[in-house]
């Protein structure tokens, strides 16, 4: 059995009202969080956070930074926190492609890095609706991508989601969450907490998608599709999975796989 550790690598503020109709006008700082599992000879991590300034990213980036201001403190970058151990990180899985999942890729170029196909096509060509920031893909990284192939995807009789063992031993299982970003994929750690990615912006937000305003919901790949996994993912936590998003706050001091969740009568 590994560990699994948040890392809280830089936020971003937003205000929810902007997100959806009905909600509060309250300006969220929402974290960047990367997920480290730590097991046997593999240290893998899930998706890399924000990159330290400066972005040499042009005038989409510039963009992007009005949108969507990143804080990155010195010392918050994934690379800067891990220190040492950034060298023996085995494998980076990217859920998906934006800023804030990609950034601090660079600080392992030695590490295997999983993609599915469609990101695999947009790093490749990248439309500009996809809001990926190809200055921030470190070079060099074609050699070192392992593309997982739609048809790996199976249905999990237990979750109902699509799933690829990574692995091979049950322990790391990518999961097939369409909707937000094309090829959009979290990951289930040992078969107990649910890595969502940015599948919503925040568990309170879960289950709100009819909801999203006009601009996010255009900004999505899939709006449908991203309905679709918020049930899914909903199903799945009434089965006794625990869900983790890309965006909540989360306890960087905690194996996650081993902390007694809230309305379980423990802690978060």
């Amino acid at each position: 059995m590994g560990s699994l550790r948040a890392v809280a690598c830089g936020t971003t503020m937003h205000g929810l009202h902007q997100l959806l109709r009905g909600a509060p006008r309250e300006r969220r700082v929402f974290p960047a969080n990367a997920f480290r599992y730590d097991a046997d000879d593999r240290l893998v991590l899930f998706d890399t956070g924000y990159a330290p300034a400066p972005w040499r990213t042009g005038v989409t980036g510039w963009a992007y930074r009005r949108l969507l201001p990143p804080s990155v403190p010195p010392g918050a970058s994934i690379g800067e926190q891990l220190g040492a151990a950034a060298a023996t990180v085995t494998h980076v899985v990217l859920s998906h492609l934006h800023p804030d999942h990609i950034g601090g890729l660079a600080a392992f170029p030695d590490a295997t890095v999983i993609v599915t196909e469609p990101m695999r096509r947009t790093i490749a060509n990248p439309p500009l609706r996809a809001g990926v920031l190809t200055g921030l893909l470190p070079a060099g990284l074609e050699p070192r991508l392992q593309v997982v192939p739609d048809r790996a995807f199976r249905i999990d009789a237990t979750t109902g989601l699509r799933t690829v063992d990574l692995f091979g031993d049950g322990s790391y299982r990518l999961v097939d969450l369409p909707g937000h970003a094309d090829g959009h994929v979290g990951a289930l750690v040992e078969g107990r907490v649910l890595l969502a990615g940015d599948a919503a912006w925040g568990r309170d937000l879960l289950g709100h998608e009819s909801r999203i305003r006009r601009i996010p919901r255009a900004v999505a790949h899939d709006a449908r599709a991203q309905a679709e996994t918020a049930r899914l993912l909903l199903d799945a936590e009434a089965g006794g999975l625990r869900l983790c998003f890309s965006h909540d706050h989360h306890p960087t001091d905690t194996d996650l796989l081993r902390e007694r969740r809230t309305d379980e009568g423990g802690s978060s």
